[in-house]
């Protein structure tokens, strides 16, 4: 019963701070020590990882039906569309992130992953959210994630890439970038979650097969349940969210971030 009771607990925290602009991954190494519990396991991170991405996948349903059946449209020759072209900019931002993330995994797992760098990313990449939703002219909305254009697509996917550094926040980092080009808080949070489906489902396939060649013999059950608290903590997560950033200021969330590395500092020095 305790392990299922550790398995809600960090798999609704993933849930929840996945498309928070607050680090998952610093929550994730704070939750443990606090409560006096071990790292969690590759399986659970799995399991939680493709939660998160069957719940963006549920919620944005019809638009990654209409981007897709766009962009083949446009492979084709098809007629442009916003749907084509926002398809063309997540590939393009996609492929930046995978790329940074094949040449650069080594040094991510040797330097990056200790707790003090977490602790530091937190911090910083919290300010500068706080800067980018403060300074950001918040003039284009979701109609402009259609225009988008290369430089900008690429701007984004670099943005993203910089989050395969635990403590960035994916969320967080391509938010202010969106917010730096000039999108309002609701255009630059629909393009990240946009985005988090191909990045969510790459990190999820490099993932496996590292369980796959671990040789684990993980416990189903515990992980399917995982996977299913993780999914409807997130779902919940991104429509709260989507509203929220109608109506209120990031900052929130961006002192909130601050505080965390500060804390995360003092935990771990």
């Amino acid at each position: 019963m305790n392990d299922y009771i550790q398995t809600f607990f960090l798999a609704a925290l993933q849930g929840l701070t996945e498309f928070l602009p607050i680090s998952s991954s610093g929550h994730l190494e704070l939750l443990p020590r606090i409560a006096g519990w071990g790292a969690p396991g590759l399986p659970l991170v799995v399991a939680a990882h493709l939660g998160t991405l069957l719940a963006v996948l549920v919620y944005f349903r019809a638009d990654f039906a209409a981007i897709t059946a766009d962009w083949l449209r446009s492979l084709g020759r098809g007629p442009a569309t916003p749907h084509s072209r926002l398809g063309w900019s997540l590939l393009i931002a996609t492929l930046i992130t995978a790329l940074a993330g094949a040449l650069g995994a080594g040094f991510i797992e040797r330097a990056l992953r200790a707790p003090l760098p977490v602790a530091l990313a937190t911090l910083i990449f919290g300010a500068l959210l706080g800067l980018a939703d403060w300074r950001g002219r918040k003039t284009r909305g979701t109609e402009e994630l259609g225009k988008l254009r290369l430089r900008e697509a690429v701007l984004l996917g670099c943005a993203q890439a910089l989050a395969l550094a635990p403590g960035v926040s994916r969320a967080g980092v391509t938010i202010s970038a969106g917010l730096a080009l000039g999108l309002t808080r609701e255009a630059a949070s629909r393009f990240s979650f946009l985005l988090a489906m191909p990045a969510i489902a790459l990190a999820g396939a490099w993932q496996l097969r590292q369980l796959l060649r671990a040789d684990a013999n993980p416990q189903w059950g515990e992980l399917a349940f995982a996977a299913l608290v993780s999914a409807l903590i997130a779902f919940a997560t991104i429509r709260w969210f989507l509203a929220f950033v109608r109506r209120h200021s990031l900052l929130w969330f961006a002192l909130y971030r601050v505080l965390l590395g500060a804390v995360l500092l003092a935990v771990f020095l």
